[in-house]
């Protein structure tokens, strides 16, 4: 196969603190160093690209000895945590910013969507916003005209398509942004969180344009997402970013496992702050909550089949006899994948001043993945107390939950559900 994009030895350092803090002497040093053909004498200083230590030096290196190639026609996804150097990765590959070191080669025509508003002049109309992007794209001007109802189409602008762009919303300058660079026939498509912004509908309808445009037209795709759902199902293949660094790359299922491993790392305790999201009269609050398995210890993360009990801190202003405890967990896609509630179990959950409610778990029954958990309390037949929409994270691990040593298939389905099986034979 052809090789779309080439990348040899990529770094990328940036100066912390206020622009402008070095000095004339910095400046000279470097002019002085490149007339001598040498190495910038301040890019040793930088320090690794780890956000929760403090700085202690002029430059961090946001990309370090990046190496990677991507064939044509392939769609490859990028994951990594929040200041990993996705981003500035894809910066680096569209041409915006210039490396600090090493080489970036592509191969063809390259559209990017990196931003809200990315490569859109917001004082001009949607419409004029095509032909500009078509001809930064070296498209004829015919050309733009043939795809130019297909666009509008998909980004459901036709009303607007001669408002200038300064007065669309977020989500219709995403799905303008997005149009132009999935139609236009680039030779490589990158599209980073950004479609966050749109709404589910045009989530899907993106990538499935994305999935069409790497089948049918052989096109490169780079894909950035913290959505694993949708990496998973875009993306044969995925790359792990972290700390600047590729930590892994290969098929997405094992890199999104590792890579939702990795986050394990510390016992599930958290606090509820007096100010999180959440509705209720207040006369009880959540202020806590965390996962303990049979023994009593916390746990980082549950596997499929386990015991386990969620423990959950509350505090009352009086004495209330009766409550209604429900605890849910939505996946990547906000679906509601596990609910429990007490009075289905019968139930009867009194509170006082401080209540450590816990809730035991047999056979836990949810395939591998990454969820959110929603606390929901209410006096029984009465006022709603307390609701958490994101309370706390759950992640679960593919464990041995029919007991034979199979695992599943978590990529198929949500939950997991034992069966007895039997064959008759028929005369």
């Amino acid at each position: 196969m052809t090789t779309a994009i080439s990348i040899e030895d990529l770094s990328k350092q940036y100066r912390l603190g206020q622009v402008g803090t070095g000095t004339i002497s910095h400046d000279l040093n470097r002019w002085w160093a490149r007339v001598r053909g040498k190495e910038d004498p301040y890019s040793k200083v930088g320090q690794v690209n780890k956000r929760d230590q403090a700085a202690d030096g002029e430059y961090v290196w946001a990309l370090q000895n990046i190496n990677l190639s991507v064939e044509q026609g392939e769609v490859v996804g990028i994951i990594g945590s929040n200041g990993a150097g996705k981003s500035t990765l894809l910066k680096l590959i569209s041409r915006i910013t210039s490396p600090t070191t090493g080489t970036i080669k592509a191969k063809g025509r390259i559209a990017c969507l990196l931003e809200v508003g990315t490569g859109m002049h917001p004082e001009m109309t949607a419409r004029e916003n095509i032909y500009m992007n078509g001809a930064v794209l070296g498209m004829r001007r015919h050309e733009i005209t043939r795809k130019l109802d297909d666009i509008v189409d998909f980004a459901g602008c036709r009303m607007f398509v001669d408002t200038p762009v300064k007065r669309f919303s977020s989500g219709m300058k995403v799905r303008v942004g997005f149009a132009v660079a999935a139609f236009l026939e680039p030779e490589i498509l990158i599209v980073d969180e950004v479609l966050a912004v749109g709404d589910a509908e045009f989530q899907r309808r993106a990538i499935g344009k994305m999935k069409e445009v790497s089948t049918t037209g052989d096109r490169t795709v780079l894909f950035v997402s913290h959505n694993m759902a949708s990496i998973r199902k875009l993306c044969p293949r995925s790359i792990h970013l972290d700390a600047g660094t590729v930590k892994r790359t290969g098929p997405s299922d094992e890199i999104i496992s590792a890579y939702i491993n990795d986050g394990l790392t510390n016992e599930l305790d958290t606090p509820i702050a007096k100010d999180s999201p959440r509705t209720g009269s207040g006369r009880a609050m959540f202020t806590r909550v965390w996962i303990e398995n049979e023994d009593g210890n916390k746990l980082t993360h549950v596997t499929s089949g386990a015991n386990f009990t969620i423990a959950i801190e509350v505090t009352a202003h009086e004495p209330i006899p009766d409550i209604v405890l429900s605890i849910a967990l939505q996946d990547s896609s906000d679906s509601y994948a596990w609910l429990v509630r007490s009075n289905f179990d019968g139930a009867i959950l009194g509170l006082n001043q401080k209540t450590i409610l816990r809730c035991t778990v047999e056979d836990f029954n949810l395939a591998r993945g990454a969820f959110r958990g929603v606390l929901f309390m209410s006096e029984r037949d009465n006022e709603i107390l307390d609701s958490l929409p994101n309370a706390f994270t759950l992640d679960v691990a593919v464990g041995d939950y029919f007991g034979t040593g199979a695992r599943g298939l978590p990529n198929h389905c949500k939950t997991l559900t034992r069966a007895t099986w039997k064959s008759s034979s028929q005369a």
